[in-house]
């Protein structure tokens, strides 16, 4: 073993791990780079990279940190997929496990699910699935094309398609885990005498087992009383959804989705598909003043449709500031096209100016003539509010407007010269019924403040997406993300909502877990991590702070990133 002055040097670290595992180790300044950043504002430089081979190299490498963290050495292991996390959930100053390379795999694909491991690009999973039935996975988020299977687990991915849906959670069968000791285990949701073996094995699992379900019963109302009551949520561990009393199901699966890989390394998941209905219409709504945003949303998700987003005036303005950027990214061809198709809509800008807020509600269904009237019907149901709106039919006459939403989040994402997306208001959720109170109160807020922004969102569920483009290299912004976070979030929870629906806490949000959870339920998430995490393994510093690791203000500060792009 080699120590130097009581902790491994890196050196010795590397040849160690080289030694026991199959597959690689890495401490080249490129490799280290390119895993010190994900899509967030904070920069961590780890230790080491590890890219597993398999799921037996995983649990070497696991119970390896385990005696290391007996000793009294501080490692720690970082699961990472795609690296698309906006919450800094996938940075660490030590050991970085990297799953793209080896861990990729489709396992197995059934009927209506299908087996694949953390490493697999959630794109190859889709046309995989698709190919071979027709289904997907229909939780996937904005970035589908970059992301992967771990992260979607991991953060209790939702995104357009979530208010039809539902969440990842909603899909998660069956996972295989390794766990803090280095043992293999599976979870899925168990009854009656198949929990009551797992509550006496005596086992590492079993503990698991025990300790869970006391924890949960001796909490039960304080824990139920803490459900989010907004529609989407991925903060804390969702101690709600273990136990359900009613069919007598205990399931751990609950804990690991959303659990930002704090609890256990995910090696395998199962997943549910579904079958999307194909033919859509789509009512737009172009929205001048607020007010009636709450009135509008009610009215059109009882015509059921299966995705309800939105974007702001502050997406057509950042376009136009940043033209040869977005041309760029787009393709000339494509950006010209894209304006020749708004030209009917010019009309409306020039004379009632750009709208504040435009809504894509889109309704899918099995013929177009269904999804038609669907749209209809909820135009209708807008008729006395004398709004301007249009219904487009099918996906050629649609995909202008989300193109639109997605290509300003993708512009975002990439790098302006002098600017950062800045993702750390990005994701909190509120109820649809509060937006008449909540939104001035959000605008006047944000209006203190010089930011350049977008917001954009899922409107039919109240998950809203403000990124702001900033110079991190000037201390007045990251000043402005110290003062303006926390109170967006005690805003957020002042209405009773989620201060992450779909992103996670990560880095950004551990530190306002407060603004939604009391100092009992903030020690029931710590006690959790206790339970599956005795040595503080995986990922600390997530979802329950850690000093000088991560969870508090001062981290925030210290691992943002010090330059502008």
């Amino acid at each position: 073993m080699h120590i130097s002055r009581g902790i491994l040097s890196r050196m010795g670290l590397k040849d160690d791990l080289s030694h026991l595992l199959d597959g690689d180790v890495h401490d080249d300044a490129e490799t280290l780079q390119k895993c010190s950043r994900d899509t967030s504002i904070f920069e961590r430089r780890p230790s080491l990279v590890v890219e597993p081979r398999s799921e037996a190299d995983l649990e070497k490498l696991v119970r390896y940190v385990h005696d290391a963290r007996v000793r009294g050495e501080k490692l720690s292991l970082t699961g990472r997929s795609a690296g698309t996390d906006m919450s800094g959930g996938s940075l660490t100053d030590s050991i970085v496990v990297s799953f793209t390379k080896y861990l990729n795999r489709m396992v197995e694909i059934g009927d209506d699910y299908a087996i694949a491991e953390p490493g697999m690009y959630y794109r190859d999973f889709e046309r995989q699935t698709m190919e071979k039935n027709g289904k997907l996975l229909p939780s996937y988020p904005a970035s589908r094309e970059l992301c992967a299977i771990g992260g979607i687990v991991s953060n209790n991915s939702g995104g357009e398609l979530t208010l039809r849906y539902g969440k990842t959670a909603q899909y998660v069968q069956e996972l295989e885990v390794v766990l803090s000791d280095g043992s293999h285990a599976v979870f899925h949701p168990l009854h009656g005498a198949e929990l009551n073996v797992k509550l006496h094995e005596s086992t590492f699992e079993g503990e698991i087992y025990r300790r869970v379900h006391d924890l949960l019963e001796k909490n039960h109302e304080e824990i139920e009383a803490a459900r989010p009551k907004v529609s989407k949520n991925s903060a804390g561990y969702a101690l709600w959804d273990v136990m359900n009393h009613d069919t007598g199901t205990f399931d751990l699966t609950k804990l690991i989705v959303g659990s930002q890989g704090t609890l256990a390394m995910v090696t395998n998941a199962k997943l549910g598909i579904v079958r999307r209905k194909t033919e859509k219409a789509m009512l737009v709504v172009f929205l001048s003043d607020l007010k009636d945003l709450a009135t509008i949303v009610d009215k059109v998700l009882a015509h059921d449709p299966e995705s309800f987003e939105s974007y702001d005036d502050h997406t057509f303005k950042l376009a136009v500031k940043f033209l040869p950027q977005f041309m760029k990214q787009m393709g000339l061809v494509e950006a010209m096209r894209l304006g020749l198709s708004f030209i009917p809509e010019l009309g409306m800008v020039l004379t009632g100016g750009v709208p504040k807020l435009v809504l894509m509600a889109e309704f899918a269904e099995d013929t177009i003539e269904q999804a038609r009237v669907k749209a209809e019907k909820a135009q209708t149901a807008l008729a006395d509010l004398h709004l301007p709106t249009k219904i487009a039919l099918g996906e050629a006459s649609t995909k202008k407007y989300w193109k639109i939403r997605r290509e300003s989040f993708a512009l975002l994402r990439k790098s302006l010269h002098g600017f950062h997306a800045s993702p750390f208001i990005d994701d909190f959720v509120v109820e649809p019924k509060t937006y008449a109170a909540f939104l001035p109160e959000l605008n006047a807020l944000l209006g203190k403040y010089d930011l350049i922004y977008t917001i954009a969102g899922h409107i039919g569920n109240g998950n809203f997406h403000i990124i702001p483009l900033m110079n991190l290299a000037d201390q007045k912004s990251r000043d402005t993300i110290l003062e303006l976070a926390p109170q967006v979030y005690k805003l957020v929870g002042k209405y009773g909502g989620s201060t992450t629906g779909e992103h996670n806490d990560g880095l950004m949000r551990t530190p306002y877990l407060n603004a939604m959870f009391s100092p009992h339920m903030l020690a029931l998430f710590a006690e959790t991590k206790r339970i599956f995490d005795p040595l503080n393994i995986f990922n600390p510093g997530k979802k329950v702070p850690v000093p000088g690791v991560g969870g508090t203000e001062k981290e925030i500060r210290e691992y943002m990133i010090k330059t502008s792009v």
